[in-house]
């Protein structure tokens, strides 16, 4: 009896809890969408001079206000903790809305990220102050922006344009601190995960399921 008690203890309960926590809450959860529909970037142009649009794209959004270069510690935080993970799907972008003017600034943060990165899915896009103003307050969001236009927060937007997060009173989050790796780690990342999961199963379901995702 005693032997028997052993050999599950070594053996089969181990597999139990693994099969548990690898059936976890990323596979059977959708995440909630915290505001739908939001309207699509203007004609603003990134870097490269490209329309750059939210339309069938997982997106990533952050807003960098005009001290770009002063809170450059938050992108080598999203790059080392998100980004690199994912960079290679087609279907994924990070974007950062910046106020015009701040090129220079948001190429140098660029180009500091190469060496670390193929930086393809960073798109820095350019908008005046009045309307990141507006693109930022038709998301319906808790948080505000600061008074240079920026916030560490970031956000995850689904390839509908939906805003997505957690509504749950005890949970609630609609982005997610770029000056906090550990919360990359762990809110970020379980979320993000979630919506890859989705993805990835719709298209299991309709039978067409790409190298994209």
């Amino acid at each position: 009896m005693k032997k028997n008690i052993v050999l599950f203890v070594l053996f089969v309960l181990p597999i139990v809890a693994y099969l548990f926590f690898a059936s976890g809450v990323n596979s059977f959860t959708t995440l909630p969408v915290i505001t739908p529909k939001i309207k699509d970037f203007g004609d603003w142009k990134s870097l490269d001079g490209k329309k750059v649009s939210l339309d069938k794209k997982i997106t990533v959004l952050g807003f960098s206000g005009d001290d770009i270069l002063a809170n450059r510690g938050n992108y080598f935080n999203l790059n080392e903790k998100i980004y690199k993970r994912y960079y290679g799907f087609e279907d994924l972008q990070f974007v950062v809305l910046c106020p015009t003017g701040t090129e220079v600034e948001a190429q140098k943060v660029l180009d500091a990220l190469k060496p670390f990165t193929d930086v393809s899915g960073w798109k820095f896009v350019f908008a005046s102050p009045d309307e990141i103003k507006a693109f930022y307050k038709q998301l319906n969001l808790k948080g505000k922006l600061d008074d240079t236009l920026g916030t560490s927060n970031v956000y995850i937007i689904d390839k509908e344009r939906n805003l997505r997060g957690r509504k749950d009173k005890k949970d609630y989050k609609e982005g997610y601190d770029t000056f906090h790796p550990s919360e990359l780690s762990n809110e970020m990342l379980d979320d993000f995960k979630i919506i890859l999961y989705e993805y990835r199963a719709a298209l299991k379901k309709n039978h067409n399921a790409t190298k994209q995702l």
